[in-house]
């Protein structure tokens, strides 16, 4: 079958228009898009990125769409039902398309604002996507002509048997969210179980909260199980956290003198973890016993966090053993006095 150089005349304007859709996408993506990003990124409103993510590769796919869809309507040997099967196909990757880009734009900004409305964590961003789904496709199969009445019927009268199929993962869901709603552990919290584990809470998903150990490895736990645990929570009220350090000096020790000095180095190093400010609470000690071979006292201090208490008992044995040796401060070690008795006297 040859073809007239009229006929090939008739193709030129639904290349035109398709061609014009690739090059008005790439302009879009590569042009207009990164300005837009430059404005966003001056104008330091976080919520711009989100949107400039959520955009990218859409703009160039909408672009591509319309070009195809005018194409197809200035193409002269198209037949009606190719062009409505076409036209559905079209209407179909549109709606996906636009399904995508809210579900971006939308756990965007509950990524965002998490922690500061809401509490950080996946449950919210998981939640947040598959309602937006569900919505995109209600919408496509009302768009292809499957009524969604008797489907959403269908799933009234089955609702039931799927909460008994999902029981658990139903249990764990509301738990986590009771969890949350309670604010009494939120992610970025240091807790200690019931069962004596402890680490950093690092999230709570749809089924389980994860925790992070000192030791870098990772505690997953049910949030069913976790809801009725018993949880020591050191981050609140506060994260500041109050640490004892035990001290005992020699018996000839003038108590005025290691008072001052004790106090002097402890608030040296607080200050150090505070990044040079001065601390809140001021460190104290409190003299507790007479031991067998030393006076004992306590130095109490209030550090940031649970991380810190480590690195300040760290540093304030080695700087306060220095700094009495220097000032001529006994640190005894353990005596016992024997008393020999004769059997004979």
């Amino acid at each position: 079958m040859e073809f007239s150089s009229k006929d090939l005349e008739q193709f030129i304007v639904p290349l035109g228009f398709f061609a014009a859709g690739i090059i008005i996408g790439i302009i879009v993506e590569k042009i207009f898009l990164l300005k837009i990003r430059t404005i966003a990124i001056k104008s330091r409103w976080e919520g711009g990125r989100v949107i400039i993510h959520a955009l990218k590769g859409v703009a160039f796919l909408w672009s591509v769409i319309a070009g195809i869809y005018l194409a197809i309507l200035n193409l002269p040997i198209i037949s009606p039902q190719l062009f409505i099967h076409v036209r559905l196909i079209l209407a179909i990757i549109l709606i996906l398309s636009i399904t995508v880009l809210i579900s971006k734009l939308a756990t965007g900004f509950v990524r965002l604002y998490t922690g500061r409305v809401l509490p950080s964590t996946t449950i919210f961003v998981n939640l947040t996507k598959v309602f937006v789904f569900i919505i995109g496709m209600l919408v496509l199969l009302q768009t292809i002509g499957i009524s969604v009445a008797p489907m959403l019927t269908a799933l009234g009268v089955g609702g039931l048997a799927v909460a008994l199929a999902l029981q658990d993962t139903l249990t764990n869901l509301f738990a986590g969210l009771h969890i949350i709603a309670s604010k009494k552990i939120n992610a970025g919290d240091y807790v200690k179980l019931e069962s004596g584990q402890e680490g950093t809470l690092e999230d709570i998903t749809w089924r389980n909260t994860s925790i992070i150990t000192p030791q870098n490895n990772t505690i997953i736990i049910p949030n069913s199980k976790l809801a009725s645990s018993i949880v020591l929570n050191f981050s609140i009220p506060s994260k500041d956290l109050v640490t004892t350090v035990l001290v005992g000096v020699g018996y000839d020790s003038d108590l005025d003198k290691v008072e001052s000095i004790t106090l002097k180095v402890a608030g040296e190093i607080i200050r150090e973890l505070n990044d040079g400010k001065p601390p809140e609470f001021e460190p104290l000690i409190r003299y507790n016993s007479f031991a067998d071979s030393s006076i004992n006292f306590d130095v109490i201090v209030k550090v940031k966090d649970l991380g810190d208490t480590g690195l300040f008992k760290h540093t304030f044995i080695k700087r306060l053993q220095k700094k009495y040796k220097e000032e001529g401060i006994e640190i005894p070690y353990p005596v016992r006095t024997v008393h020999m008795i004769h059997p004979d006297k």
